[in-house]
């Protein structure tokens, strides 16, 4: 299996953002797993909440069918009562197989005046043909007892809009996370302006793919790396 990072440029134009997903899907190969940066379909597009809803809602039906042979994961703006949410989608074999909302919103952002926040409960290890695989977004990262919450995950997903002024911690952050669980790590991360860019695929020894200059960033996908990584120093990690 493939593991694939994307990295691209939102737009005001959410039907383009769209377009350019399916482009760089449609350009990764067949059996890989692949991460798109947070909210890449709409930015933060306070001004045009429900517009964001659906282009999401749309997306949902594109990429079911588009994860026939390939697991297919990014956030978007949803809805639920009202309430706004920056929910995490993974498509696998034309399904909806999980799904978890941003908890920990950023303030400097002022995510927490437009969005509710998730569940922590939903943060938590899930089993993907028998990979185990967590997810945490963007900022929650900073949050050691996360980690905790997903220790044991073989490959973790960061989709990310994370500043380019912090470029420095989210690549600090990433890294650390994949050695602290000596496992495979996707990072996603918008290549916008004011962005960091810093999309990587990490190994499970911490071995940093990265280059902002790329749309798709690829590596093969190895479980005797993270069994070997898990017995070579014994953390009492399972392989």
């Amino acid at each position: 299996m493939n593991l694939v990072s994307l990295q691209f440029k939102t737009t005001s134009n959410f039907e383009d953002n769209l377009s350019k997903l399916v482009s760089l899907i449609n350009q990764s190969p067949t059996n890989s797993f692949i991460l798109a940066p947070e909210l890449c379909l709409s930015g933060y597009s306070y001004e045009n909440m429900q517009e964001a809803v659906d282009i999401s809602l749309k997306a949902i039906e594109i990429l079911k069918e588009l994860s026939i042979n390939k697991i297919i994961s990014l956030t978007m703006i949803t809805k639920e009562n009202n309430n706004f949410l920056n929910t995490l989608y993974i498509f696998n074999k034309g399904n909806i197989v999980h799904t978890q909302s941003k908890v920990k919103l950023f303030p400097l952002g002022n995510e927490d005046k437009y969005f509710t926040a998730g569940k922590l409960k939903d943060i938590k290890i899930i089993d993907i043909d028998g990979l185990k695989v967590a997810s945490l977004i963007c900022f929650e990262i900073r949050f050691i007892d996360l980690w905790k919450q997903i220790q044991g995950a073989d490959l973790i997903l960061i989709p990310a809009m994370w500043g380019k002024l912090r470029k420095e911690n989210f690549e600090t952050l990433t890294q650390a996370l994949a050695v602290t669980n000596q496992c495979y790590l996707i990072a996603s991360d918008s290549s916008n302006k004011d962005m960091a860019s810093s999309s990587a695929i990490i190994s499970p020894f911490g071995e940093v793919n990265l280059d902002d200059s790329k749309e798709i960033i690829s590596q093969v996908y190895d479980k005797k790396e993270i069994k070997k990584m898990r017995l070579y120093l014994n953390i009492g990690l399972k392989g």
